[in-house]
């Protein structure tokens, strides 16, 4: 089994490393999202960007998620893990609230 998550993941775990100027800890934190095996970091790029302006349009959904979602889609994922209540159903994508296994 793997996990799938778009380049944003590592923008958002590296803001409190930077924001406390623990540099060592943000590069282990780099280091883990794209060297993991069984993890594939998805880039940011213009199919990436074209797919979550789709998932916007038809489904609503935030920037941010629409591009974790993408990046999941584009990665083969059949199951995205949230603890976001307020996703929407997604076609082609099974979305599993973690709040639901608490």
């Amino acid at each position: 089994m793997r996990a799938v998550t778009s380049a944003l993941t590592l923008l958002e775990t590296l803001v409190v490393p930077y924001r406390n100027t623990d540099v060592s800890l943000a590069a282990r934190y780099e280091k883990l999202l794209t060297e993991s095996r069984g993890l594939q970091l998805i880039e940011i790029d213009r199919p990436l960007l074209r797919h979550a302006a789709q998932l916007r349009a038809v489904a609503g959904v935030k920037t941010p998620d629409a591009l974790q979602l993408a990046a999941g889609m584009i990665g083969g994922c059949k199951v995205f893990l949230t603890h976001d209540r307020k996703l929407p159903p997604i076609g082609g994508l099974h979305v599993l609230q973690l709040g639901s296994y608490l």
